[in-house]
């Protein structure tokens, strides 16, 4: 059986169905509701429907969860969100199912939706510095878990904002088997810019004190990188600019001089049947998944490693730095791999990426890959492809408020002709494609970007 805890601080408007989706599924047995001392009616309304209400000794979110912990009966427990109204009907089953079965010993949800404002600032940079193994997980901030209680009851829980990526960094340590599921889509409230400098910097201050005690001495080696990191992602925060145009990079042989699979099947000798997929599967969405059964079994130090091996092209730092200066923002879509994405991301200073999603079972690729929902067709998709780096564009043009008429987009092979067609200007990079050289409103010949400064 199992046991929900949901933490709630003046949630009265949502706790109530929050319990009611709770009571639908026979194997939970408890309902818990931490009342964070409340100023309105969440605990009433929650007593009233069902759950057992326990007023915390203490205001804070962690210690909240450790009280939840202790309460609870069952060896399975799930942290739910008290605002989230409605969770997708399969939230609770995909938390525990791994768990069930025997296979994972802890959950950690992600939903469509990119990655937030302090998960891309602080977290993703700072974990690729302490603890890369973790940067699968595209949402560390989630909040939304699910695990057995024994590895709950020895975390010591951070008291603020950093306490979900605290409890992550924990089961990753006890080497708990751990796992990001995603749940579908649902409506997330994004904190308010002013309490972005804060929540930053909880993020970054839990991340340094776990690897500071991990590593029983202090991390001195990162100082100078962890101090920049946070003084960087503050002034962003502190001083927002409305970022009205976008330039956005394909990542293989465009800012890599070479393409990350490929390199992997070089070193780890799969060239053969890498090129015989090639010739045989002309579905792209099918060749992906039938792509990423060649890496199983590697692990995720041998993904960055191979692909820490690959150049840049040697201006992308400082093109990237003028248009940001700009005002533009700069990210990256690609066919290739999260894990390696999020590593050039923060390499070059972008503000995003979106890419595919390899699968891991205890830090090893397990072979299935999630091509997420943005790619995909849609109601508003200006193409007839079933699987487009447009509708992915058109996706983050909505999030970002940015017109398609505003991106520049660079890209250098046949799966770049559509969204370079459709993006407001178009820039084919050294290229052997020609239908893409007509395509695109501009063609850069050598591995340099700086002619894209000319176009903005």
């Amino acid at each position: 059986m199992i046991s929900v805890i949901v933490p709630a601080l003046n949630e009265e408007l949502t706790i109530a169905n929050v319990i009611r989706y709770c009571q639908q599924f026979s194997h939970v047995s408890e309902i818990i509701v931490i009342d964070d001392n409340s100023t309105d009616n969440t605990a009433s309304i929650a007593a009233k429907a069902g759950a057992t209400v326990l007023t915390s000794a203490k205001p804070g979110k962690g210690i909240s969860m450790a009280e939840g912990v202790a309460a609870a009966k069952n060896e399975i427990l799930v942290f739910l969100d008290a605002d989230i109204d409605p969770y997708p009907k399969s939230t609770i089953p995909l938390l525990t199912r791994p768990i069930i079965s025997g296979e994972f010993d802890f959950i950690k949800a992600n939903f469509t939706r990119n990655a937030g404002r302090v998960t891309e600032i602080m977290a993703k940079p700072l974990l690729a510095i302490f603890y890369p193994d973790l940067l699968f997980f595209s949402q560390p901030l989630s909040g939304m878990i699910a695990g057995r209680k024994k590895f709950f009851q020895k975390i010591d829980f951070f008291n603020d904002y950093g306490v979900d990526i605290g409890i992550l960094i924990d089961m990753y340590l006890m080497q708990a088997r751990i796992k990001e599921v995603e749940i579908g889509y649902l409506e997330n409230k994004s904190k308010p810019w002013h309490a972005l400098p804060k929540m930053s910097l909880e993020v970054a201050k839990a991340i340094v004190a776990k690897a500071t005690q991990h590593r029983k001495e202090k991390v001195t080696s990162y100082t100078a990188d962890t101090l920049h990191a946070i003084a960087s992602s503050l002034g962003a925060l502190i001083h927002p600019e409305k970022k009205e145009k976008m330039l956005i990079f394909d990542m293989d042989n465009t800012i890599l001089r070479g393409r990350f699979i490929d390199e992997c099947a070089w070193e780890y000798g799969f060239t053969d049947k890498l090129q015989k997929l090639r010739a045989e599967e002309k579905d792209p969405g099918t060749l992906t998944k039938r792509i990423a059964l060649l890496l199983k079994g590697l692990s995720i130090s041998d993904l960055l490693k191979t692909a820490a091996r690959i150049p840049m092209v040697d201006d992308i730092n400082e093109v990237v730095r003028q248009f940001k200066s700009k005002g533009y923002k700069v990210g990256i879509i690609s066919d290739s791999y999260q894990v390696v994405t999020n590593f050039v991301q923060h390499k070059i200073d972008a503000d995003f990426n979106y890419s595919n999603q390899l699968d891991y079972f205890e830090g090893r690729a397990t072979g299935e890959v999630k091509v997420p929902s943005y790619f995909y067709r849609g109601s508003e998709s200006i193409c007839e492809h079933h699987v487009c780096k447009t509708n992915a564009l058109l996706h983050i043009c909505r999030e970002q408020e940015i017109a398609v008429s505003d991106c520049i987009v660079v890209g250098d092979s046949e799966n770049d002709r559509c969204i370079i067609k459709n993006a407001g200007v178009g820039v084919a990079f050294c290229t052997n494609d020609d239908l893409l050289t007509l395509m695109a409103d501009k063609h850069i010949s050598e591995p340099s970007f700086a002619p894209l400064l000319g176009f903005t």
